[in-house]
């Protein structure tokens, strides 16, 4: 019987799918939730005893399809990829009959925990906002059917990926050999390691021209000469799954071949020192710079006689104690992976006899010089004492003037003939002037001798002071 209600009576073949069998056995074939319940069986034996049983039927189904999935994200090879910064969604579900328990757990290499969050529902959800590189690891979706207690275990490797917030770095270092140079770039922190590569640019070179790529974080390239020319731009980039579109980065230089700037020319007195100086502050990668001598260019060596120092892109040289010998000329040479550049400088040198003349110059200008201020200065403070006579000639037909200018002092003498001035405000002397009128030619003399007596004496009269005045 089930719940009350007979199902079978007897023994025999069963007419379906529920059967009695000979020791009293129910059997139920294909069981469906529909059969669940609780189920009598009463036995009449030998002598009218009467035997009851009593079973509860419970039907369960599943854990089934139970899933996990993660977004947003990206598959590679069966693993699920992050970015680091997104917000990421994880969704857990499954079925059972007649109830289950769902849990989202996590292990990692830094941290493990069984249970993230857990529900009885048929579907989990769970988001961890900013995912960082920790949140790497293995997650699972966990259904567990609490009346058959059967659990069932769906698992994804989640991996986050990041690159650095640094753009990369570019540097160089020098090689034994002058014309060559190794340049190196590195971009540590990228997960997984990226693909860096040694390439023109692009926008000079159209594809451009690739000298080394590798999948790594540190990358090193030696290149010569031949393949290297002013303006080029030499370029590190990384390539990274991790990086967004427009987001791209790398370092890069500027290539430049030195040129060294100076005076081209220097002189010196025997038994002096001078310093020859040479600047080169333009190079990518930097030159090295040396100093030699001669029109074989003898590299000098640091000594007693040369002293060779650099201050930041300034080279100078120092010659000690200088002689006719040192005298020629010296270069200034510049060498960087892309050429060679040098500065020529010829470097005079003079006896100190050659300059005892133009001592004794200065020396007698410098003299002139003083003297003449002081007879002027004196001059100047005397001038009141001094009596200037200054002839002014005007020509006219017949008659010249002239003006003679005399000290104040004889002033009384003529107080009679002309008005006298106030006097002035100041302490000042009043100077004189007289005008006196003379022939101006030689042809007037001759008419003045060729005149009659009567007109001389008119003549004479007209000459006598006709004007005075005080200044």
């Amino acid at each position: 019987m089930k719940d009350g209600r007979e199902l079978l009576r007897g023994w025999g073949p069963p007419p379906g799918r529920l059967a009695v069998m000979h020791d009293g056995s129910l059997i139920i074939r294909a069981v469906a939730p529909g059969d669940e319940g609780q189920y009598t069986c009463s036995s009449t034996l030998p002598g009218n005893f009467t035997f009851h049983g009593r079973v509860l039927l419970q039907v369960t189904a599943g854990p089934e399809n139970v899933f996990l999935s993660v977004s947003p994200a990206t598959t590679s090879n069966g693993t699920v990829v992050v970015y680091r910064g997104s917000a990421v969604t994880f969704n857990c579900s499954g079925t059972s009959y007649p109830s289950q328990q769902l849990t989202l757990a996590f292990r990692g290499s830094s941290s493990s925990n069984d249970s993230l969050v857990s529900g009885s529902g048929d579907w989990l959800v769970f988001t961890i906002e900013d995912i960082q590189p920790s949140a790497q690891g293995v997650y699972s979706c966990r259904a567990h059917n609490d009346v058959s207690h059967e659990t069932v275990n769906r698992s994804v490797e989640l991996l986050v990926y990041y690159v650095p917030d640094r753009h990369p770095e570019c540097m160089w270092s020098p090689t034994p050999d002058p014309s060559q140079i190794q340049f190196n770039c590195s971009w540590f922190g990228a997960y997984p390691t990226p693909t860096l590569s040694w390439e023109d640019d692009p926008a000079d070179q159209g594809e451009g021209r690739v000298y080394a790529k590798e999948v790594t974080d540190s990358l090193s390239v030696t290149l010569n000469r031949s393949v290297l020319f002013d303006g080029q731009m030499l370029r590190c980039s990384p390539r990274h799954q991790a990086i967004a579109p427009g987001k791209e980065t790398s370092c890069w230089f500027a290539l430049k071949p030195p040129y060294p700037e100076g005076e081209p020319l220097a002189t010196a007195v025997e038994a002096t020192n001078v310093t020859l100086t040479c600047t080169e502050a333009v190079s990518i990668p930097p030159a090295f710079t040396t100093w030699r001598k001669g029109l074989k260019q003898d590299v000098i060596v640091p000594g007693s006689k040369y002293v060779l120092s650099e201050d930041g892109p300034v080279c100078k040289l120092t010659i000690v104690n200088i002689s006719k010998d040192d005298e020629g000329v010296y270069f200034c040479r510049s060498e960087n992976p892309l050429a060679v550049r040098d500065l020529e400088v010829y470097l005079t040198v003079k006896a100190s006899s050659e300059y005892t003349g133009a001592i004794i110059g200065v020396f007698i200008a410098v003299l002139i010089v003083g003297s003449a201020a002081i007879i002027a200065k004196t001059v100047y403070s005397s001038r009141h004492r001094i009596c200037l006579g200054t002839d002014f000639r005007r020509v006219e037909e017949d008659r010249g003037d002239v003006l003679s200018l005399v000290e104040s002092d004889d002033e009384q003498i003529f107080q009679d003939a002309v008005p006298q001035l106030p006097p002035l405000s100041n302490s000042f002397h009043t100077t004189l002037v007289q005008i006196h009128r003379i022939p101006s030619s030689d042809h007037d003399d001759a008419e003045t001798t060729a005149a009659s007596p009567e007109q001389q004496e008119d003549t004479a009269e007209a000459e006598e002071p006709v004007d005075l005045v005080t200044f």
